[in-house]
């Protein structure tokens, strides 16, 4: 039995390697596989722009040399990114796929308007008098907000409320939220108040207040779900 490789196999061996680094290094450091187009998906035209920003330098190039983790972390310090994943179309395309965060509120605060999540980070600044389906919430003249910060930590409970309104269906029929203490009231477009109570068990009291809504009439002030096991109109 032959133990040792022959001079045949290892000279194979040997060019097998010699080739495959030979490709890589064209690959990596010619023109080959250059990058002519970053192909972005999935995220608002806004973004989109502050997306090109990041990308813009990677044209030219190649997509072997690209460090895919690096340039995810620099997209996912934009304050209105939720995740992002890039993928090499050889020959010369980097698609990058976003998704974005969701806006559930416009925080206001003098002539000032800012989105926010559900989670109380503000996303972008905005021009005052648009996103009009947008709820507003008010902030005294002298809070601060920044970009990629918080709101105040005493409107974070409405925020939640209305992300999980996105989760039960109604986000689209929501005006505005008060809060009072610890109790918390959604204002529908058409005047009725959901009144949810403290801040617990959100999503399914909102989930119960959209089916009794579909059995009140027009007469209809307000659904008190805060005690969910027994809702109450009137």
């Amino acid at each position: 039995m032959r133990f040792v490789p022959s001079g045949r196999s290892l000279l194979v061996t040997f060019g097998a390697i010699l080739a495959v680094g030979l490709a890589y290094w064209i690959a990596y450091a010619t023109p080959v596989f250059a990058v002519d187009r970053v192909e972005i998906s999935g995220a608002p035209p806004a973004l989109q722009r502050d997306v090109a920003r990041v990308t813009d330098d990677l044209v030219g190039k190649s997509l072997v040399s690209i460090d895919a983790s690096e340039v995810e972390g620099q997209l996912r310090a934009l304050p209105a990114i939720a995740g992002v994943s890039l993928d090499r179309a050889f020959p010369s395309t980097l698609v990058v796929r976003i998704a974005p965060e969701r806006p559930v509120a416009v925080i206001r605060r003098g002539r000032s308007a800012w989105l926010a999540t559900g989670a109380g980070k503000v996303i972008r600044e905005i021009p005052v008098g648009t996103e009009k389906g947008v709820p507003r919430l008010w902030v005294r003249r002298g809070a601060t907000i920044r970009v990629g910060g918080q709101i105040p930590a005493g409107l974070v409970s409405a925020t939640r409320a209305l992300a999980e309104a996105h989760a039960a269906g109604i986000a689209s029929r929501v005006k505005g939220v008060q809060t009072s203490g610890e109790e918390l009231t959604l204002v529908l477009r058409h005047g009725i108040e959901l009144r949810l109570g403290r801040d617990a068990d959100v999503r399914m009291k909102l989930v119960i207040a959209r089916k009794v809504l579909a059995l009140v009439d027009g007469t209809t002030s307000y659904i008190d779900v805060s005690v969910p096991q027994r809702p109450v109109a009137g």
